[in-house]
């Protein structure tokens, strides 16, 4: 057993957590065992799992009634090859907008819409952009991590929030289409606005690691990795040009990448593949999650794109049904994939981690 496998927990809800861990060392080492990591989840027998909490009542419920929800999801469910058991505390896409002022707002039809309410007029009267440390729902947050990291101990783990930091963060703030006119007006202001978004990172990851205490165990926290990761993003980057992409969100991501450690980035819609040169020639940002989105097809459909990614020395996060996985494991390398499906039983589950067993 190595060092690192010595400091790995066992978890309750996944037996073979060693095993797991075993394998997502060797996929960020750029190794395979027998088979490319495979997360596949399905309802354990005889148990119906609970409907997850949404925003609206991590925000407002009580935390402890969460918690319970949690475990209860967790425990109702198996989790099969790379799959760990792990709650992600969010309140929303925009949170972390929320935690430097802005308001929350909630859509009437949906407990799980919310958006910021952008405050910024004035970039040169509202910088510097701050972590409100006193914020209610930032207090309620790390309180909620606090008390995760207690009752979850020996059962899951925890993930990261929402990060939508860097130019999202901006654009949440300011609002997207304002932004975009200020990155052409006045890139000057942007250039110091971007600088606080890269300042509030590390402060928010010190400290959702902190009250979560996911350095205890030599590992951060997360499904991706046993020492660290997350996944990074920038939706606004659907938005600008490459240039604007070189210039202020890549450093911005390959900074937070090097706190993060193992990065999945969230490529989101097909207007973000202009970055994909940029995306391919980036440091820190292992893999790459490509998001079709609504009406764009499945991840079959740009096979193209994803052979492409891995030609260029990054791994490939897809996701779909388990027939769709078999046919993507014929073309991909399988040492530079995350799969990532659901079947509707152990048995199943077993049976298809079985076949890439025998198929690579």
């Amino acid at each position: 057993m190595t060092k690192q496998q010595q400091k790995i927990v066992s978890l309750a809800f996944k037996p073979d957590m060693q095993e797991a861990a075993r394998r997502w060392e060797a996929f960020y080492a750029g190794d395979i065992i027998d088979r490319p990591i495979v997360c596949v989840t399905a309802p354990r027998d005889g148990i119906q799992v609970p409907a997850a909490s949404n925003y609206f009542d991590r925000v407002h419920g009580d935390i402890d009634v969460l918690i319970d929800r949690a475990l209860a999801g967790a425990s109702a469910t198996y989790w099969g090859g790379e799959a760990i058991p792990a709650y992600m505390p969010s309140f929303g896409p925009d949170e972390i907008a929320v935690f430097c002022g802005a308001r929350l707002e909630w859509s009437r039809d949906s407990g799980d819409t919310n958006w910021s309410v952008p405050l910024v007029r004035d970039w040169q009267k509202a910088l510097p952009l701050t972590l409100k440390e006193d914020h209610p729902l930032w207090q309620r947050m790390l309180e909620l991590y606090r008390r995760s990291a207690q009752r979850m101990a020996g059962k899951m783990l925890l993930m990261p929030l929402d990060l939508h930091t860097n130019m999202d963060l901006l654009s949440a703030l300011r609002g997207p289409q304002r932004l975009c006119l200020d990155l052409i007006e006045q890139p000057a202001m942007i250039d110091q606005a971007m600088q606080d978004a890269r300042a509030i990172f590390p402060q928010v990851w010190k400290a959702i690691s902190a009250a979560g205490r996911m350095d205890e165990h030599g590992y951060c926290h997360v499904i991706y990795s046993m020492k660290g990761a997350a996944f990074l993003q920038c939706d606004f980057a659907a938005l600008i040009s490459p240039a604007m992409f070189q210039r202020w969100v890549l450093p911005a991501l390959e900074e937070e990448a090097e706190i993060v450690k193992h990065v999945v980035y969230h490529w989101d819609g097909p207007s973000a593949l202009v970055h994909t040169d940029l995306l391919l020639q980036s440091r820190g940002l292992h893999t790459l999650s490509f998001v079709p989105g609504d009406g764009n097809g499945t991840h079959l459909d740009f096979l193209p794109l994803l052979k492409r990614v891995q030609a260029g020395g990054k791994a490939v996060h897809v996701w779909g049904t388990p027939e769709e996985m078999k046919l993507l494991h014929r073309e991909l390398e399988p040492e530079k994939v995350i799969y990532c499906t659901t079947t509707s039983s152990q048995a199943e589950a077993d049976a298809l981690l079985d076949w890439f067993v025998k198929h690579t």
